[in-house]
């Protein structure tokens, strides 16, 4: 019976089949039985990704909702890859350590957070989930179930391929010299083996965090500060919203908005060990950047969750705004190196104020040289303009030495920006990979690389 699927951007497909395995022994036996009959494979998480990476257009979604092992040691987790983010989070507290990835959606399970190599707030520090990962439990097409853990590298030839200058990227396979099996699977939307379960890195909790909601009155003040402030001690988190940002936000936070504010930085600073009084250093920082004196600090735990739950707030707005208008949400996830994040910002601000006044949102990770573009279409013509836009964007991006991803993948949505970024010799590179592993080309077909089943004979 065929089953209809939906991800987090509105993105449809359709499986001939929904199977629910339990076990390794059961799942690896189901992709040895579609690869004898040629059938096309599909991993489910959580369905929150927003590429249509977990949506198929055919064959078996395989859900891997029943994968939930949690077990939490000193120093390291291992996590079953439909285990939601929010209890290996919840967990990990409970024994006085975090995990360190903070995708904004804390839904996602931990299987579509590797398959993605997702990253998120805190990733200006701790990086994305590769960097985290010590060994990985993998079911591959041939019916095998192996193990691999950190430092285990690749045995067979490949040709290495080259990385953008960006903090985050996760367009393509990752395939430096040396390449190590746990960062080539981290980051390949399921396309070359399904994540059955993984140990994961805890670090111990900080006894003191300082967060903060800085506001400025004019959005060349916030850039400045995010210049001068990326040096800063133990700084975790530096994040961004533009005035279109706050004005979604204005109505679920009424006044608790200063009125003048134009920009916010969001900020996070671990405080153990620094010298020192941090809050009036803060101060002293807020003051040199002419922030607005209505701004929001806290060194609790609630208020990190109420922060937390601000700038989670925003997404959920633009969400509901895409649901009213009733087109397909178009959304950016372009990173650039850090030296060249003004330039990419004033080329989104110029070109997105000419073409969608009042129609768009830029938010997220500017520490890292990479936030979002919320495109809101509220037309045909819309939607249409915000496709080549997007397009034209990724197109910067590139020239400015950027990737096309930085942390939700390409899926099927934004397969066709692959080869703005690497060669047709390289993407060939790329398949020679896949044709080992998936010799059928039958796992996640579609994802990735534009052509779906036919790029198997190209």
């Amino acid at each position: 019976m065929a089953v209809d699927v939906e991800d987090a951007s509105g993105y449809r497909g359709q499986a001939d089949q929904l199977l629910t395995p339990s076990s390794s022994v059961e799942l690896a036996a189901l992709l040895a039985q579609a690869s004898g009959a040629g059938t096309p494979v599909t991993a489910w998480g959580s369905g929150t990704g927003i590429t249509g990476g977990c949506c198929p257009s055919q064959g078996w979604l395989i859900s891997l909702d029943r994968f939930r092992k949690l077990d939490v040691g000193r120093g390291s987790a291992w996590v079953g890859a439909g285990v939601p983010l929010k209890d290996l989070q919840t967990a990990a507290a409970a024994t006085g350590q975090f995990y360190a990835p903070d995708p904004t959606e804390w839904s996602a399970s931990i299987g579509g957070n590797i398959a993605t190599n997702a990253s998120g707030s805190r990733s200006f520090r701790y990086g994305s989930t590769r960097r985290h990962l010590l060994a990985l439990t993998v079911a591959l097409m041939d019916g095998s179930v192996r193990t691999w853990r950190r430092g285990e590298k690749l045995d067979f030839p490949y040709a290495p391929l080259p990385a953008p200058a960006t903090t985050k990227n996760t367009a393509g396979y990752y395939l430096p010299p040396e390449a190590e099996w746990v960062d080539l699977l981290c980051g390949s939307e399921g396309t070359l083996g399904i994540v059955l379960e993984a140990e994961v890195a805890l670090l111990k909790q900080p006894a003191q965090i300082l967060s903060g909601v800085v506001f400025f009155d004019d959005d060349a003040l916030a850039l400045e500060a995010v210049d001068a402030w990326r040096g800063v001690s133990q700084l975790r988190m530096l994040e961004y919203m533009d005035s279109p940002s706050l004005g979604f936000l204005r109505g679920p936070y009424g006044d608790e908005i200063p009125p003048a504010a134009r920009a916010c930085l969001m900020v996070e600073q671990e405080l153990d060990g620094l010298p020192g009084e941090p809050l009036d250093q803060w101060l002293e920082r807020l003051e040199h950047a002419r922030a607005l004196e209505d701004s929001w600090f806290g060194e609790t735990a609630r208020d990190r969750e109420r922060f937390r739950a601000f700038r989670h707030a925003l997404p959920e707005q633009v969400n509901a705004r895409v649901r009213q208008n009733g087109f397909q949400k178009l959304s950016s996830d372009f990173a650039v190196p850090i030296g060249r994040n003004g330039e990419m910002l004033r080329f989104y601000q110029q070109t997105l104020l000419e073409e969608f006044s009042g129609k768009f949102t830029i938010y997220g990770h500017i520490g890292d040289a990479h936030v979002h573009v919320n495109v809101l279409s509220e037309s045909e013509r819309d939607y249409d303009r915000g496709r080549q836009w997007m397009l034209s964007a990724a197109r910067q991006a590139v020239a400015l030495g950027g990737t096309v991803s930085a942390e939700h993948g390409l899926g099927k949505r934004k397969a066709h920006f692959l080869p703005l970024m690497f060669s047709q010799a390289e993407i060939e590179s790329m398949k020679a990979v896949k044709r080992r592993l998936d010799p059928q080309w039958l796992l996640g077909a579609g994802n990735i690389f534009p052509g779906g089943l036919e790029s198997f004979q190209m």
